[in-house]
């Protein structure tokens, strides 16, 4: 069963989080801030995580924490759902457009956190999220979720547009790396025989 469960509590934020790695893409999430509510569906649509994640943040300071605490939460939770990473594909990519907007991502479960973001944005929030932050969460991710993130938006005139098509592609790239295959039964991907 790659379930989780995990809460995590501190003087900015609480937040509850309940994962599914084979799910069906259902969500309910509340983090205070629409726009990344919106987001974060998408990427449970598209990997077909069912995701459950409520927040609990200081926004009236700003959304910073908020957005840092989710993507760590979140990347804690993959990590955990994994487990060894026995068995799974391991790497995926994806391509997704959203009208003018063309973004791609690609993720490696290899053990080894490390983010690589190149976004043009034409303005400083989309809705209530400042687009900064969309770097911040992808690299947040990239840490507790202990994966390898190349996400890159190839051309695009509308920032909302742009996030949109980066967090489908993170889905759909996440859906295709934690696939579990047949063929590998309870083998880890790597030569090294580890993802530890």
């Amino acid at each position: 069963m790659r379930k989780v469960e995990i809460e995590r509590k501190t003087n900015e934020t609480d937040i509850q989080l309940a994962l599914d790695l084979d799910g069906s893409g259902r969500w309910q999430i509340e983090t205070g801030i629409g726009f990344f509510d919106h987001m974060l569906s998408h990427v449970a649509v598209h990997s077909l995580f069912d995701i459950h994640l409520k927040a609990a943040g200081d926004l009236h300071i700003d959304p910073h924490h908020t957005v840092e605490d989710c993507a760590l939460v979140l990347g804690q939770g993959l990590d955990k759902a994994l487990g060894e990473r026995r068995g799974i594909v391991r790497s995926g990519s994806a391509y997704m457009p959203m009208d003018e907007s063309l973004a791609f991502v690609a993720v490696d479960l290899s053990g080894r956190p490390f983010s690589v973001i190149q976004v043009d944005w034409h303005g400083p929030s989309i809705g209530s999220l400042p687009t900064s932050l969309v770097e911040h969460f992808f690299q947040s991710l990239s840490v507790t979720g202990r994966l390898n993130l190349h996400a890159r938006v190839l051309y695009g005139r509308d920032d909302h547009h742009q996030a949109e098509a980066l967090f489908k592609a993170l889905g759909r790239a996440l859906e295709a790396a934690t696939r579990l295959d047949d063929r590998r039964g309870k083998a880890v991907p790597s030569t090294k025989g580890t993802l530890m």
